[in-house]
């Protein structure tokens, strides 16, 4: 069985959307594949049996508990090999993660960088203090307590201060097709950038350059990797993609098209109209108009 965030499940969705946080047990669910919306959310999950977890270009085999850090924008899946499966999950967004003074530790953490180590084996005493922890959050998400976002923050905060005292996982295997394990992390971190659904949240990556620092290699390797595997580079995914972006606001929507440059991250809209009608041989208000 193997989760890679594709199926949405509407409860958890409405409560993060609601909330900006969910917590639930997973024991009475463990032969599902779980999916939410791809990219607002980070992840903590405690639990028990045999999987693989395959975390960016690295592969994880967990046996017994492990403690699980999840980002929206590092792309993982996750094979369940037991039968029996139970343990937790953790899912906040970064909305409601920068109400707190802590945020900035967050974004830092090494627990959620794509080159960091997101996995940790936990011992049965660890086990206890963790589930405990969990079962507090999942009380306290149902009470009407004025401060329980607060509080529930700092179980979240407790949960990382904890893994950061005890030994990333050692059983990782690197992909053996490096080029091709790199590659395909590249197209769906680039696929989880859109739908860009609002102006004030434009495209965070723009750039080849962008793309590799947040996968944490050179660009050049980037590019030799992407051109090997697919034939285009790195660039002319990221233009073809934006370009069809590009193309479904203007016919969707009704933003104008200085908004469109921001949302698809020119900083200035001549700067899209050239981008644009050098793909297209036409600017993007005359493709509108012609879309009608």
């Amino acid at each position: 069985m193997i989760n890679q965030d594709t199926r949405p499940v509407s409860e958890f969705n409405t409560a993060l959307k609601l909330k900006g946080f969910n917590v639930f047990q997973i024991e009475s669910d463990s032969n599902a594949t779980r999916t939410y919306s791809r990219k607002d959310f980070y992840k903590i999950c405690l639990t028990t049996g045999n999987s693989i977890i395959h975390y960016a270009d690295r592969s994880f085999e967990a046996s017994d508990t492990v403690l699980f850090f999840g980002n929206p924008h590092v792309p993982y899946s996750w094979e369940t090999l037991s039968t029996h499966y139970v343990g937790y999950t953790c899912l906040f967004s970064e909305e409601f993660m920068t109400l707190s003074d802590r945020s900035e530790s967050l974004q830092n953490s090494p627990l959620f960088k794509l080159s960091g180590t997101p996995i940790f084996s936990i011992s049965t005493q660890q086990r206890t203090f963790l589930n405990t922890i969990f079962e507090k959050m999942i009380e306290e998400q149902q009470t009407s307590y004025s401060y329980k976002d607060e509080l529930i923050r700092s179980y979240i905060h407790l949960i990382i201060h904890e893994a950061l005292k005890l030994e990333p996982a050692r059983n990782v295997d690197h992909h053996r097709n490096a080029a091709s394990r790199l590659t395909s992390v590249f197209l769906e971190l680039l696929e989880r950038q859109f739908p860009v659904e609002t102006i004030d949240r434009p495209l965070q990556l723009t750039t080849a350059q962008q793309y590799a620092k947040s996968l944490n290699v050179h660009v050049n390797y980037l590019n030799r990797a992407v051109s090997e595997v697919t034939g285009k580079s790195t660039t002319t995914h990221v233009a073809e993609r934006v370009l069809n972006e590009a193309k479904a606001l203007l016919q969707h929507t009704d933003w104008n098209i200085a908004d469109i440059a921001y949302a698809l991250g020119f900083s200035y809209p001549s700067y899209f109209n050239n981008f644009f009608k050098k793909f297209t041989g036409t600017n993007p208000k005359s493709f509108r108009l012609s879309e009608v």
